[in-house]
């Protein structure tokens, strides 16, 4: 018997043969955890951590969260030994043992979630329901109350619908959850981050991943339903009421849903087009199932619902082609050379260096207005998401230097006022 009860575990405290067991595991515990130290700091300074790939990182950083718990474990289990041979009974170093188990559990777990997730509130709550209840189980396994507690948990039967599971069974049901749900995220990770590296498109990864982290959750929850107790033919109602509830309270939302896998497979829109919907103009940043994130050129972000990028009308600028056409606008005066006008707008245009050679930069008499020769200039770049502003700024200044420079009016409005009724001045001046 290794359990012992909690009045008997007062009265080894006080033998002596105690003192010498809790000196030699202290002993035991010193050297572990030196040799970690020293072992962890050694490859640390040879080698470090930045020249490993992924997977190896991983697990050499799980490694070293594991060494002591290990070197403890292994070191007490010698000691342990020992003391066989000389038939001593030691309960307490079989405890120390269970307690180091408990310790490279928590840390394993622990890390595990760190790495799956990213740093968050309920994480940390998480990892302390993790550690509250191994630690629990390491205390009630040393005050030999643990087997009662399993009994007891065990002859509580909880009724679902026409089956009796016992609360013992549904909290091991429950770690299977867990367990099969934090693997099931973590292969998940694992398969978006193979598929984000692969040569195919950006938009069929991103379909590939949802799918595979979709599937993988349902085929956790379809392994670990059975373990708990819970028949699958139980399931219909509950997934006919679930269909009744999507068609009818969840239109919208499962609407945004499919839209969002219809975009994604037909990549209509992918991400880095520059696209407007309505009011909103942007490049497409990030397409998730439901929404889908635009950044506008002044920074702002809008989210849009991908109902309304299927069922409205989008203007997409880099769909098959991302050459887009700018019109500058100008005047020339009547009196002024139109031709050697239109030449130099062209001119103007290819000076700057985000205006494209082919297609040529075209310039065309647009029509005769009031002040003067209304001109069009064409231009063609490739880049919209960076902006339009600028290159007809630019072009508009290299336009206004050489028309000062060559002689070429811009005309602007005047106008000629004349009052009926009054007389010349004339007039007025012969009769005064």
């Amino acid at each position: 018997m290794t359990e012992i009860s909690f009045d008997a575990l007062v009265h080894l405290l006080s033998l002596p043969s105690t003192r010498i067991e809790l000196a030699v595991a202290a002993v035991c515990l010193l050297i572990a955890g030196l040799t970690t130290r020293h072992l962890v700091r050694r490859q640390q300074e040879s080698s470090g951590t930045d020249n490993l790939g992924s997977a190896a990182k991983l697990g050499l950083e799980g490694l070293q969260r594991l060494l002591f718990p290990l070197l403890g474990c292994m070191l007490l289990a010698i000691a342990r030994g020992a003391f066989g041979l000389f038939h001593v009974q030691t309960v307490l170093l079989h405890l120390l043992i269970a307690m180091l188990v408990a310790m490279g559990a928590i840390r394993l777990i622990v890390y595990g979630l760190r790495q799956m997730f990213s740093p968050a509130g309920w994480l940390s709550t998480f990892e302390f329901l993790i550690g509250f209840t191994i630690w629990s189980a390491w205390v009630l396994h040393a005050l030999d109350i643990l087997p009662e507690v399993i009994a007891w948990a065990d002859g509580q039967q909880v009724v679902l619908g026409k089956q009796k599971l016992s609360l013992w069974a549904l909290m091991q049901g429950g770690a299977w959850v867990l367990v099969t749900l934090v693997g099931a995220f973590w292969l998940s990770g694992s398969v978006e981050r193979k598929l984000m590296r692969a040569p195919m498109d950006s938009n069929l990864r991103i379909v590939l991943a949802r799918l595979a982290k979709a599937g993988l959750m349902f085929l956790a929850l379809m392994i670990t339903l059975p373990l708990v107790g819970i028949d699958l033919t139980a399931l219909s109602v509950f997934g006919g009421a679930l269909g009744v509830g999507l068609g009818f309270g969840l239109q919208k939302i499962m609407a945004n849903y499919v839209s969002g896998f219809i975009i994604l497979l037909e990549r209509s829109i992918r991400i880095g087009d520059l696209i407007s919907v309505g009011p909103d103009r942007g490049q497409v940043q990030q397409i998730t199932t439901r929404y889908t994130v635009l950044r506008s050129l002044s920074g702002v972000q809008s989210i849009v619902p991908n109902e309304t990028l299927v069922s409205s009308v989008v203007q997409n600028e880099g769909l098959s082609n991302r050459e887009v056409r700018l019109a500058v606008t100008v005047q020339c005066g009547y009196g002024d050379d139109v031709e050697r006008a239109l030449d130099i707008l062209e001119q103007c245009a290819l000076s700057h260096e985000r205006v494209l050679k082919e297609p040529a930069p075209r310039a065309f008499l647009h029509s005769f207005g009031d002040s003067g020769i209304n001109l069009e200039l064409g231009i063609w770049i490739v880049d919209p998401e960076n902006g339009t502003l600028a290159v007809r700024s630019a072009v508009q200044l290299e336009i206004l230097r050489r028309f000062r420079a060559e002689g070429i009016e811009i005309p602007f409005p005047q106008r000629e006022i004349r009052i009926k009724g009054e007389s010349e001045p004339s007039e007025r001046d012969s009769r005064a």
